[in-house]
């Protein structure tokens, strides 16, 4: 029988306590689905949170288990559609910020202003942006980052190892094309639960 996972608590900043019946129910279904956890929660009050690769509607339901075994809080943006009764209270209470995806000219904006006007905000994005298998990430996280002037958390959904791995904060320098081709490199290793084209 393997070691059970050992959850280390999240920083204070992101600590949202839900009860203990959530708690319970999200490492019942990280333990039984066979998911550890490898690293920590950075105690910066802001960062981007990436998640790749992204590849399947089962990487939401890793996340909110992530999220209720350790009492996490994060936002994260999800089509507005989505955002509808009777599902628009829980999704909100997730930590989802219902957006337009047909009027993305003006979320970066918008995310960098969540930035500004909050004390604390980890902001969980997929830099592929959809499931669809792609070559080329979008660089609205990384512009998102620049512009807001916080680090990047890197995290990736292995399927093969059944692993949520947190890697260390990056710092973007501000030039895309030098930035882009290291982080994409952190997650050459990571599986996702199909296999996706390079993104080289």
């Amino acid at each position: 029988m393997s070691q059970a996972q050992q959850y280390q608590p999240v920083p204070p900043a992101f600590h949202q306590p839900r009860g203990w019946v959530w708690r319970a129910l999200g490492r019942s279904y990280l333990e039984l689905a066979g998911w550890r956890i490898e690293g920590a929660f950075p105690a910066d009050p802001k960062y981007v949170l990436i998640v790749a690769p992204h590849t399947s509607n089962w990487d939401f339901l890793v996340g909110v288990a992530v999220a209720f075994a350790v009492e996490l809080r994060a936002s994260w943006l999800g089509k507005h559609s989505l955002f509808r009764a009777p599902f628009a209270s829980f999704l909100r209470w997730l930590g989802g910020i219902p957006v337009n995806r047909s009027a993305s000219h003006g979320m970066v904006g918008a995310c960098v202003h969540a930035f500004e006007s909050a004390p604390t905000l980890m902001l969980a994005l997929a830099p592929e942006g959809t499931r669809k298998g792609v070559s080329q990430w979008k660089s609205g996280f990384y512009r998102i980052a620049v512009a807001a002037q916080v680090p990047i958390l890197p995290v990736g959904f292995d399927y093969r190892e059944h692993v949520v791995r947190l890697m260390p904060l990056f710092h973007p320098s501000g030039d895309l094309d030098q930035d882009l081709p290291l982080i994409q490199a952190l997650f050459e290793q990571v599986h996702g639960l199909r296999e996706r084209p390079t993104t080289r």
